[in-house]
């Protein structure tokens, strides 16, 4: 008999999900994995806040759908399992952050030490602080503090590093990858591209409620065999984007940034039309570009 497997621990099953005429998910599969980042990529208005809520069981889909550890989301022992950091939280701003850990640690009945939780979020310092009275950056990390103290299987990161500064961001990072390391099935949604390719093992592309593409990171990147090409220039990015094997072109401030494959005939023209460009730089698309070209082209379809 072939081995009977785990179910997921969170999907989505031909999930679909209307708002009057308004079209969010269409016949959408998400599965997360244990010890794997998933992230969920897409423009705003694509489905990514309601493919969450569905498998938290905030929502119900109108057909499909949506399971943690292959029962309902509704079943309070399955979301015991579970740790969530949504966007916005009203959290009562008179409570210490001392009081929201101990009252968020007594649901869970192996939740990780007070101290535990203060370093892995690097909230030392800041437990007896009231929660309103902390920075937009801190209250972020008193979330995440709240969505991993009861060791979570399964972890829902909603922007998880909106507000916050260069190095606690680079702290949360190690601690998200931590949690991952030690079988934590995570699923990612940002606006942050540098996150999601810092972070995320596999990547789905959510758009206008379907996934246009699904893979690694690798995968993702090399499904785009464009260059991007970066130069300081008074060309117009219309007219460039116009130039055959150029995908298309925007500017970034004095930058020009320019998708093309081959790379060479365009930088070639480059230098022609304007002799005085500067701070040329050809690289391989990264996610970022990806992303880009993937949404970019499902529009035109």
């Amino acid at each position: 008999m072939p081995p009977i497997l785990d179910p997921a621990p969170a999907s989505l099953e031909n999930a679909h999900k209307r708002y009057g005429a308004l079209v969010a998910l269409d016949g959408v599969d998400l599965s997360l994995q244990p010890g794997r980042v998933l992230a969920l990529l897409g423009p705003n208005g694509a489905g990514k806040s309601t493919a969450v809520s569905l498998m938290l069981g905030l929502q119900r889909s109108d057909a499909g759908r949506a399971l943690l550890f292959g029962q309902s989301p509704d079943a309070i022992a399955m979301r015991r399992r579970v740790g969530v950091m949504l966007q916005s939280a009203a959290l009562p701003d008179t409570l210490t952050v001392g009081e929201l850990l101990a009252q968020t640690r007594g649901y869970y009945s192996q939740a990780l030490s007070m101290a535990d939780c203060a370093a892995i979020a690097g909230l030392e310092g800041l437990l007896p602080r009231r929660y309103g009275a902390l920075s937009g950056g801190q209250q972020r990390r008193v979330q995440f503090a709240l969505a991993i103290c009861g060791r979570p299987e399964v972890l829902f990161l909603d922007e998880p590093t909106t507000g916050l500064d260069i190095q606690a961001r680079r702290q949360l990072w190690a601690a998200i990858r931590e949690r991952a390391a030690a079988g934590c099935a995570i699923l990612l949604t940002t606006h942050y591209l540098e996150e999601a390719e810092a972070l995320a093992d596999d990547v789905a592309v959510l758009q206008a409620g379907h996934i246009v593409a699904r893979g690694s990171v690798a995968q993702i990147r090399a499904s785009v065999l464009q260059r991007c090409i970066r130069a300081q220039t008074d060309l117009d990015a219309d007219a460039v984007a116009g130039w055959p094997g150029v995908h298309g072109a925007r500017r970034d401030g004095a930058v020009l940034e320019i998708q093309a494959e081959p790379a060479e005939p365009i930088v070639a023209r480059l230098l022609q039309a304007d002799p005085q460009l500067a701070d040329l730089e050809v690289r391989r698309a990264g996610l970022a570009d990806a992303f880009l070209a993937i949404t970019q082209s499902q529009e035109a379809a």
